[in-house]
């Protein structure tokens, strides 16, 4: 399924670091239900059995199944054999996100936190934008499971169809390309009045843009070679290769800082930036897509599959899978009307403070790090649920969906909690040793936005969960009006903030809007969910948890906090005294919070120390 959430600026990134174009839809169904005898192992099933009525019926289950063969001894089976797919995936994922960090630090690190380093964000995030837009909703949601359905049905295994569908998306991203390139200009006009108006800097985002846009058609490419692959059992290619990307665009920049040096030794800017340096940029950042789509071709021949272009589309089923993209596409709009708002005003708002770390750049890269523990803690937490929760669903078991939602609520909780309020406490020093190399001013000011974020993480945390209830009931209409209300929310409370608040504080106070926004989405999801169930969502438990952590972690977050910012003033606000507040602190707010835990007896955090001794085997 799509993200339930409005993706932020910072989750705009060339693909690769996308959860929803990173992660193969269906695996959890597929690890679940490996040791079932069935004829049909369709990842994508759960996602069209609201058409089956147009198709042909579904088989009806045999009601004397036979008894499945004992597995041979030391055989890994087909459970074995999903779940090693799986990890391959998570850990391939997991590196990904890794590498992409690392890549936004060195991308601060040579252009800073300005109006220069805006202006290379905004261009960077265009052209993921244009294809999320364009074609990449509808293509994981729709196409894709065409493509297994074809697999499994067609004489040839489906080939026919995946040249086809390969064709059409080139030709589609090819006249996409070019007509974004040509009127660059004008897109740029749409995602910052700011940068546009101003001469040098709308001159360096278009030629940025003009680089970055063709990354377009190898996104695409890259998407429907990577699900062809899933199709046929491969997984680990779609999510690896993103790490060349990754580590391509380290180099290049790496490469611009050992010519040019970090910005807060250059102070370049974008009327002092050599047209050398832009070129260098631009090619490096278009290479990496490039690189990441040709990388594919050797598992597509490793399977067989040879790609020949076909251009019979008509009247085999291409045309009509695009009605079927209805939702998806006014859920891409909904997020990308809400980015678009944050763009604008964050721009807007760096520049007329005149101090760096103020504007877009300086969002996304907290955002970037506020965000990676709900990608890492809740997606694995509800990894392990989700199958449990769709086939309870499916069952007809509100009081099974309902504990199992409970339950990933409590144990993601159990992380998340501390985590954000590490944020609020230390994300001065987190912020400042992470990007130091643009200016100790310019990673301050990224502290700030990040604090302001904290707190956010839980609603964002919990909103994942609680939407996944309806994804397991194969209602994707009500995540997508959530996800109206939550855009809207962070649209105004942002634009409120930009008329009130000082321009150096504007950024901040959208980074606590976006929190805000997600805590007001929570509660309209969870009554309508505890509506679907029966009245029933286990509230009592859940907040009683909450609560508890959140009171194990308001003490542990102020001595930290206290004491991190006390080293600051002896030691000095720069890397080695951010380091040094950032262990001590961090060390002393998660032992406080979790003796604190310990002795309030919540019973998920006793779970949580008594899996990790297990695992240490104490």
């Amino acid at each position: 399924t799509p993200p339930p959430e409005p993706a932020g600026p910072s989750r705009h990134l060339p693909y690769g670091d996308r959860p929803a174009t990173t992660q193969f839809v269906g695996v959890d169904d597929l690890v679940t239900r490996a040791s079932d005898d069935r004829q049909e192992p369709d990842a994508f099933a759960h996602l069209f059995r609201d058409q089956e009525g147009s198709g042909k019926p579904p088989v009806p289950p045999q009601s004397e199944p036979a008894p499945a063969p004992a597995p041979a001894k030391g055989g890994g089976g087909k459970v074995s054999g999903l779940l090693k797919s799986s990890a391959v995936m998570a850990a391939g994922t997991l590196v990904s996100r890794l590498t992409g960090f690392v890549r936004s630090l060195v991308i601060t690190a040579a252009l800073g936190a300005a109006m220069l380093g805006d202006s290379f964000t905004i261009a960077y995030t265009l052209p993921t934008m244009i294809y999320i837009l364009t074609v990449g909703g509808g293509l994981n949601s729709v196409f894709v499971p065409q493509l297994v359905r074809a697999m499994k049905d067609d004489e040839d295994g489906g080939e026919a169809f995946a040249n086809r569908l390969l064709t059409l998306v080139m030709v589609a991203l090819g006249l996409i390309v070019a007509a974004a390139v040509l009127v660059a200009p004008v897109l740029i006009q749409l995602m910052s009045s700011t940068i546009a108006d101003d001469v040098a800097a709308n001159s360096v985002a278009v030629t940025f843009a003009r680089y970055c846009l063709p990354t377009i058609f190898f996104m695409g490419v890259h998407v429907v070679m990577g699900q062809i692959l899933n199709a046929r059992g491969k997984f680990g290619a779609m999510m690896w290769t993103p790490v060349l990307n990754n580590i391509v665009m380290i180099i290049t920049f790496g490469l611009f800082i050992w010519v040019y040096g970090t910005s807060a030794e250059s102070r370049m800017g974008v009327d002092t930036i050599p047209a050398e340096g832009v070129r260098l940029l631009g090619i490096g950042t278009l290479l990496g897509l490039v690189v990441q789509a040709l990388a594919m071709i050797p598992y597509l021949r490793e399977t067989g599959f040879r790609f020949r272009p076909r251009f019979d589309w008509k009247g085999h089923g291409l045309g009509k899978t695009v009605k079927l993209a209805k939702w998806t596409v006014l859920f891409v709009l909904a997020n990308q009307a809400g980015v678009l708002v944050v763009t604008q005003l964050a721009t807007a708002a760096g520049t007329a403070s005149g101090h760096d770390g103020t504007g877009f750049l300086a969002y996304s890269n907290a955002q970037l790090i506020w965000g990676m523990p709900q990608a890492i803690i809740t997606v694995s937490v509800m990894a392990a649920l989700l199958p449990r929760i769709s086939r309870a669903a499916h069952d007809n078991d509100p009081g099974a969906v309902r504990d199992d939602i409970s339950q990933g609520l409590r144990n993601s909780a159990v992380a998340i909690v501390p985590v954000a309020f590490t944020f609020l406490a230390l994300g001065l020093p987190m912020a400042t040793l992470l990007y130091a190399s643009s200016g100790i001013e310019a990673a301050r000011s990224m502290g700030f936005i990040l604090m302001a974020f904290a707190l956010g993480l839980i609603p964002y945390s919990v909103q994942y969960v609680v939407l996944r209830g309806f994804y397991a009931y194969e209602d994707t209409r009500t995540p997508f009006y959530n996800t109206v209300i939550v855009a809207a929310v962070n649209a105004a409370a942002s634009a409120l903030c930009y008329v009130v608040l000082p321009a150096r504080w504007a950024v901040v106070g959208m980074a606590f809007s976006y929190g805000l926004a997600y805590a007001v989405g929570v509660g309209v999801a969870w009554r309508r969910l505890r509506n679907r169930l029966g009245g029933d969502l286990d509230g009592a438990h859940i907040v009683r948890t909450y609560a508890r952590l959140c009171m194990a972690a308001v003490p542990a977050a102020l001595v930290g906090g206290a004491v991190g910012f006390g080293i600051l003033e002896l030691v000095g606000t720069g890397a080695f005294g951010s380091l040094v507040a950032l262990i001590c602190g961090g060390v002393l707010l998660l032992g406080i919070f979790f003796v604190a835990a310990k002795k309030m007896r919540i019973e998920e955090v006793n779970g949580l120390v008594g899996m990790v001794r297990g695992r240490l085997g104490r």
